[in-house]
C-alpha cells in the first residue's frame, strides 16, 4: 500500500468534505500537523468540527481555519490565547463543547478502541455536566462521556518509516497518540521519513497500521506562543 504522499494536498485528495468532523492534534503549537492544516485551508473545505485541545493562536494553527471562517464547531480544552476565537464565541458565531483535557484525551482513545462511551468523575458537579447521564458506582457519581471517532484524523510526528510507524518527539506526543486511532483515516506528517528497519522497535509509538498516508513536511519553524526571557546574569 502506496502511504508516502508528495505534499499535504495530496494526501488530502479525496478526503475532504464539507461538514466534516476532525480531530487534529497538538498542545497550543506544539506537535500540530502544519502542513496538513494549510491545505485544508487551502481546500476550502467549511463547516467543519474539530476536536482538538486548543484553537491554535491568531494566524497560526487552527486559527487560520478560524480566520477564514472554515469551523463550525470546536472541541477543545483551552482556548485562553485565540482572540478571533473569543469574538467568533462571543458572537455566537461557533459552536463550542468545552471538554477537560484528560476526558478530552480519553475521549479520543476510546473511540479509537471502539468505546463508545466511558464514565468518569471528572466534571461532576459543575457545567461540565449539564445535559449528561449520572450514574453512581460504589456512592460515587459518574458521568456519562462519549467517546470521539472522526472522518479523519490529522497529527505531527517527529519520524517515520516507510510502512508509517512513527515516533513523537517529547511533549509533542502530546494529544497525537489517541488521536491517530480516532478516525476513519489518519493522515500524518513528520519531519523525517526514513527506511523500514532503522527505526528502534521498541521506540515507535504509533503502529503504522494507524497511518493511512504520510508526508515529509520539513522543514520546519520553531514557533512559540509566548517567549519569555530572563536577564543574563552578569559575569
Amino acid at each position: 500500500m502506496q502511504k508516502i504522499y508528495l505534499d499535504a494536498a495530496a494526501a488530502l485528495d479525496g478526503l475532504l468534505f464539507d461538514g466534516m468532523h476532525i480531530c487534529a492534534g497538538g498542545f497550543g503549537l506544539c506537535g500540530i500537523p502544519e502542513r496538513l492544516i494549510d491545505a485544508i485551508r487551502d481546500a476550502g473545505t467549511k463547516d467543519l468540527t474539530i476536536a482538538s485541545n486548543n484553537a491554535g493562536i491568531d494566524g497560526e494553527g487552527l486559527g487560520k481555519l478560524l480566520r477564514t471562517k472554515q469551523v463550525k464547531k470546536m472541541i477543545s480544552s483551552y482556548v485562553g490565547e485565540n482572540k478571533e476565537f473569543e469574538r467568533q464565541f462571543l458572537a455566537e458565531e461557533l459552536e463550542v463543547e468545552f471538554c477537560p483535557q484528560g476526558t478530552l484525551a480519553e475521549r479520543c482513545r476510546a473511540g479509537g478502541a471502539g468505546i463508545p462511551g466511558f464514565y468518569t468523575k471528572t466534571g461532576v458537579g459543575t457545567v461540565v455536566a449539564e445535559g449528561k447521564e449520572v450514574k453512581q458506582f460504589d456512592g460515587e457519581d459518574y458521568i456519562l462521556e462519549r467517546g470521539i471517532f472522526a472522518d479523519l484524523c490529522i497529527i505531527k510526528g517527529w519520524k517515520a518509516d516507510k510502512s508509517g510507524n512513527l515516533v513523537f518527539r517529547k511533549t509533542a506526543r502530546n494529544f497525537n497518540q489517541p488521536m491517530a486511532t480516532a478516525g476513519k483515516i489518519c493522515v500524518a506528517e513528520v519531519e523525517e521519513i526514513v527506511e523500514i528497519g532503522e527505526l528502534d522497535p521498541d521506540c515507535i509509538h504509533l503502529p503504522g497500521i494507524y497511518v493511512k498516508r504520510l508526508i515529509d513536511g520539513s522543514p520546519y519553524d520553531k514557533k512559540i506562543e509566548f517567549e519569555t526571557t530572563r536577564d543574563r546574569e552578569a559575569a
